[in-house]
């Protein structure tokens, strides 16, 4: 049996090309259905924000939100062209949008490097435009960053993933690494999904491959 997939999906559209969307935001949850903290902020201060995309923001999602020093999670629609677009729209391919994960965590008790090995492990960064059998952009792998020292702690960790990927006989990663661009709420239902629907669909695609716990960042340059 053989399964038709759109080729059109597994690419980004060009701006000019991408579904207009729209000027308000769709409506969502106010608050988590877990902690009961506002998805929107505002949030404490002291606390950091990063985005992440790794497939279906479902599973993605739940990876965090019970992790020890993570304030809130929340997932959206980031990466792309589409003003505040619907998962429709999203699933369709035109709006260049990937599924991410909001993470406002507390870096005095779960460090970014603790993220990044969540976030390296529970996914295959070498697929591109899918993980396992969910093709498209919007299942692409991407780190949002808020910060230069996010950007340096997260390359450091891809090399570091790289080389322990290499030595297990897989690809390279495509994981794009760029400053957070608009994250756009996803719609209420898709928040939290996996605490609302415990046996929802929720694929695995860890590779196995552990990150090396001694990586190293590269100092910052500053210029005066």
């Amino acid at each position: 049996m053989f399964l038709f997939r759109d080729p059109a999906k597994s690419k980004i559209p060009s701006a000019s090309s991408a579904l207009p969307g729209r000027s308000t935001p769709i409506p969502t949850s106010d608050r988590h259905f877990v902690n009961g903290r506002p998805l929107a902020g505002p949030y404490p201060d002291g606390l950091e924000v990063v985005d992440l995309a790794f497939g279906c923001f479902w599973g993605a999602e739940k990876d965090f939100w019970s992790l020890p020093g993570v304030w809130v999670t929340a997932v959206g629609y980031q990466g792309g062209f589409t003003p505040n677009p619907t998962y429709e729209e999203v699933c369709s391919g035109r709006t260049g949008h990937a599924e991410a994960v909001r993470v406002v965590f507390d870096p005095k008790v779960v460090p970014f490097e603790e993220l990044m090995r969540v976030f390296w492990e529970d996914h295959d960064p070498t697929q591109g435009m899918r993980q396992g059998n969910d093709v498209g952009t919007q299942y692409r792998s991407a780190i949002f960053v808020h910060s230069p020292e996010q950007r340096a702690m997260a390359e450091a960790s891809r090399d570091a993933f790289q080389q322990a990927l290499t030595s297990r006989g897989f690809g390279t990663i495509t994981t794009e690494i760029v400053d957070a661009p608009e994250f756009y709420f996803a719609e209420d239902y898709h928040q939290q999904y996996l605490a609302k629907v415990p046996n929802g669909y929720c694929p695995l695609h860890a590779t196995g491959v552990k990150l090396p716990a001694d990586f190293k960042v590269t100092p910052l340059a500053y210029v005066d």
